[in-house]
C-alpha cells in the first residue's frame, strides 16, 4: 500500500491539503499548502510514540516530514478535520505499511527535556525554565522583536504593530494596578524585564523583578543600565519564592502562573498576598484553559516535551477562586485570547524573516520546534482550545476597604 493511499483513506478524494511521498505517490498538490513525508523515519516517530502528536512534531523537527508552503494554513486545514478509523482499519494499515518494523524509533530530537526531582521544586523549576528560556537571548531577539516581550500584547486594533501592543500592554498592566511615582513594584517571573522597565521609566515607580532565567537576568540588568535606572529597577536572578522584601503597593505576574503548577495555586496567592501592603493590588496575567476539564498541557505531548516542562493551565474559574480563597477581592477581569493569536502571528512572521539566522544561532531542530510550536499556539488561541486572562485582586482592609476606583480607569 502506498502512502498517498492512506492519506486518502483519512481525508477522503478532497483532501484539505496536498500529500506527497518518499514512495512516489501523490494527492492534490496542484495548489496550497502539501504535506510532504520525505522519510520513512517519519512513521517509525508516528508509531512508536505514546501520543500521535508528539510522533507527528518529531518526525517534523528531524525533517523526516514537512510541510510545502505555509505551515499555519496546513495546520489551520486540518485542525477541525476529525479522524474516525475504526480499530480494525487501523490494524490493516499498520500490517500493510511495515507491521512490528514501524514500533523501531529513530534517533530522538535532541532537545527533549529530561527533568528529575520533585515537581515544581526550586530545582526543578529552575531545570525547567533554563530549558525554555535559555535558548539563547540573540534568538529571542529575532523572535520577540525590540521590546523583548515573551507574553501576550495588547493590540489597540489589528494594525498596531507588535512594539506597540506589547507597550499597550505594560501600560494596562500599569493603570490597573494604578501606579503613582514612589510605589514599589514587585514582578514576579519578570523575564527580560519589559514591566519592570516600563513601570520605572514611565510611573517613576520602584521595582523589583525576579526571573529564573539567568540569561534573562543578565539582559535585563544590561538594559536597566542602558536606561539609567539602576536605583529604581532591579532584576534578580532568583526564584520569586526567595524574595524577602515585602509591603509593596503592587505586584505584577505576566506569564507565571502557567509554570507553577495547578496543585500549587493556593500557595503561590497566599505568598503573593502577604508581600503587599493592605490596598495593594496584584495583576495576574496567564494562559488558562477555557474550562476545568482535563488537562491542557498533556504529560508526555509535545508542549510539555519541547516547550513549557512541568507546565499547567487551570481554567479561569479556578484561578479566581484560588485568589478568592487566598485573601485577594477580584475586582475585574478580561479575557485576551485574540490579542495571543494576534501576538504569535506577528512572532511567526519574525522567525520566518530571520530563519537562516535563527537556524545558524540554534540549529534547525530548534528552529523548527519553535515554529511548531508557535503557530500551533496561534491556533490554539484562534479556535478557543486555550485563553489568555488578566485578574486583577486588590489586598482589603478589616472593614473591606480596597482603594478602588467607582469605574475603571484604565480604559
Amino acid at each position: 500500500m502506498r502512502l498517498g493511499d492512506v492519506f486518502t483513506r483519512i481525508y477522503g478524494e478532497d483532501p484539505p491539503i496536498g500529500f506527497r511521498a518518499y514512495d512516489g505517490s501523490d494527492v492534490a498538490v496542484d495548489s496550497g499548502p502539501i504535506l510532504d513525508v520525505r522519510r520513512p523515519a517519519a512513521l517509525n516517530y508516528l508509531v512508536s510514540a505514546r501520543k500521535m502528536e508528539l510522533g507527528l512534531a518529531r518526525a517534523y523537527i528531524t525533517g523526516a516530514l514537512d510541510v510545502v508552503g505555509d505551515l499555519y494554513q496546513a495546520m489551520r486545514a486540518l485542525w477541525y478535520r476529525q479522524i474516525d478509523i475504526p480499530t480494525r482499519e487501523k490494524l490493516r494499515l499498520f500490517n500493510n505499511l511495515g507491521g512490528v518494523k514501524l514500533l523501531r524509533r529513530p534517533p530522538l530530537p535532541h532537545r527533549e527535556a529530561r527533568l528529575s526531582g520533585r515537581k515544581h521544586s526550586k530545582a526543578r523549576d529552575a531545570a525547567a525554565i533554563a530549558h525554555h528560556y535559555d535558548v539563547g537571548n540573540d534568538f529571542y531577539a529575532l523572535v520577540l522583536g525590540e521590546s523583548m516581550t515573551y507574553t501576550c500584547a495588547v493590540y489597540p486594533d489589528e494594525t498596531a504593530s507588535l512594539e506597540d501592543a506589547q507597550f499597550q500592554k505594560y501600560d494596562l498592566v500599569a493603570k490597573k494596578l494604578g501606579l503613582e511615582p514612589g510605589m514599589r513594584l514587585l514582578d514576579v517571573g519578570c523575564g527580560w524585564g519589559g514591566m519592570v522597565l516600563h513601570a520605572a521609566k514611565h510611573y517613576g515607580v520602584t521595582v523589583i523583578g525576579a526571573t529564573l532565567s539567568r540569561q534573562q537576568a543578565e539582559w535585563g540588568a544590561k538594559a536597566i543600565s542602558q536606561a539609567g535606572l539602576e536605583g529604581r529597577a532591579e532584576i534578580r536572578f532568583s526564584d520569586y519564592r526567595d524574595v524577602r522584601e515585602g509591603q509593596f503597593d503592587a505586584i505584577s505576574s505576566i506569564g507565571l502562573t502557567e509554570h507553577v503548577g495547578p496543585s500549587n495555586l493556593a500557595d503561590y496567592f497566599s505568598f503573593l498576598r502577604r508581600k503587599l501592603r493592605v490596598g495593594g493590588r496584584l495583576l495576574n496575567h496567564c494562559i488558562t484553559k477555557p474550562h476545568n476539564r482535563g488537562p491542557a498541557i498533556t504529560r508526555g505531548g509535545f508542549i510539555s516535551t519541547y516547550v513549557f516542562p512541568d507546565g499547567g493551565l487551570s481554567g479561569p474559574g479556578t484561578l479566581m477562586s484560588h485568589m478568592h480563597d487566598a485573601g485577594f477581592e477580584v475586582r475585574h477581569e478580561e479575557n485576551l485570547r485574540e490579542h495571543y493569536a494576534l501576538t504569535l502571528a506577528a512572532w511567526v512572521r519574525n522567525l520566518e524573516e530571520n530563519w537562516a539566522e535563527a537556524v545558524a544561532l540554534v540549529g534547525e531542530q530548534t528552529a523548527r520546534a519553535w515554529r511548531l510550536y508557535l503557530v500551533g499556539s496561534r491556533l490554539g488561541f484562534e479556535s478557543d482550545h486555550i485563553q489568555l486572562h488578566q485578574m486583577l485582586g486588590v489586598r482589603t482592609a478589616a472593614d473591606g476597604t480596597a482603594d478602588m476606583p467607582l469605574r475603571p480607569q484604565w480604559n
